[in-house]
């Protein structure tokens, strides 16, 4: 079958299109026969080796984490799933890719694609909808009334997360560009500050949580905006000991991870603000929950380009850029 691959870490060069075997699905998984991978900034990351100390991958690894498609086979284990039955997943962290024809899932990671979306809209949401959900509903355990605020609202976890925020009736606040105030708007933000005319620090107040989505440091300026007793929960670093910890690191990466968030913890708790690094898990579960909203039609996917398998480079380097509003979607068949 047909992937894309990354053969060593590091080089751009090192991405190409390969014929590799077919998986099998063990006792506990399901083959699926992939119609669409969503894309992700991580899926930029890992061929670079940008968590090469926390992912682990079998070279030549095939690049992708989401996907929706329809199972052709089933382990002799499972029982939520059958052939034909059309899924969506993620199998980000499993050290198995979505950017093939063919790809193994755990049955624990599977949900059943909601019937009103198609496979392109179902492929866009697994990862940002788990880390959304995971981050608000577990980790900030966000209440009706509470305000958040979610940087860069028009990107993919923006898009997604200020959905989610209002369905749990919060109060949403972001950060966007002139052309996409509208979308964050029609998606339900609150207060909407066009980052090329204001400064979101010196504009918002009274926050009770944040959800780091933006490199630099928007995640410092994010603990003036913030209440005593609020919540920080970042998605793109520093990484935190108890991360590496959770994780069953060595001692010495411990140690390395609680230097490399150590300001930011310190700078939080001067102002009795709880700090935390969320890496995202596959969960079937939280999938099928999500999946429920999306069939209610409470969240829709916003799927900013599709491009067909055989420009799946292309698309990962559009991606990059930057730009993209909502998702950017590889449509394999």
């Amino acid at each position: 079958m047909k992937a894309l691959v990354f053969k060593r870490y590091g080089k751009p060069d090192q991405i190409t299109f390969t014929d590799v075997s077919q998986p099998v699905p063990k006792p506990n998984e399901i083959l699926v026969q992939v119609h669409a991978v969503g894309l992700n900034p991580i899926d930029n990351m890992i061929p670079k080796g940008t968590f090469k100390a926390m992912l682990r991958f079998q070279l030549p690894a095939t690049l992708g984490s989401d996907l929706a498609g329809v199972v052709v086979e089933v382990g002799s284990r499972v029982t939520r799933f059958k052939p034909d039955d059309a899924v969506f997943a993620s199998i980000f962290d499993l050290g198995i890719g979505s950017l093939a024809e063919f790809a193994v899932v755990p049955e624990s990671a599977a949900a059943l694609k909601p019937t009103k979306l198609d496979f392109v809209q179902a492929a866009s949401i697994p990862m940002v909808g788990l880390t959304t959900w995971q981050a608000i509903k577990e980790r900030m355990r966000l209440r009706r009334g509470q305000k958040l605020f979610i940087p860069a609202g028009s990107g993919g976890i923006g898009t997604f997360a200020i959905q989610l925020a209002k369905h749990l009736g919060a109060k949403v606040g972001t950060t966007t560009s002139t052309g996409n105030v509208e979308l964050v708007r029609s998606l339900g933000a609150d207060e909407v500050i066009d980052y090329k005319q204001q400064e979101f620090e010196e504009v918002l107040r009274d926050y009770d949580a944040v959800l780091g989505t933006v490199k630099g440091d928007a995640l410092e300026k994010s603990l003036r905006i913030l209440k005593p007793n609020s919540t920080v929960v970042s998605l793109i670093g520093p990484p935190d000991a108890a991360f590496a910890r959770a994780r069953g690191m060595n001692f010495f990466l411990v140690f390395v991870f609680g230097l490399l968030s150590r300001k930011i913890i310190r700078l939080a708790r001067k102002r009795v603000i709880e700090y935390s690094f969320l890496f995202v898990r596959p969960d079937g579960g939280q999938l099928a929950e999500i999946g429920e909203l999306l069939e209610a039609g409470r969240i829709r996917p916003v799927i900013d380009k599709v491009f067909p398998f055989d420009q799946a480079k292309e698309a990962l380097a559009y991606l990059e850029k930057g730009r993209a509003k909502g998702k950017v979607v590889v449509q394999m068949r």
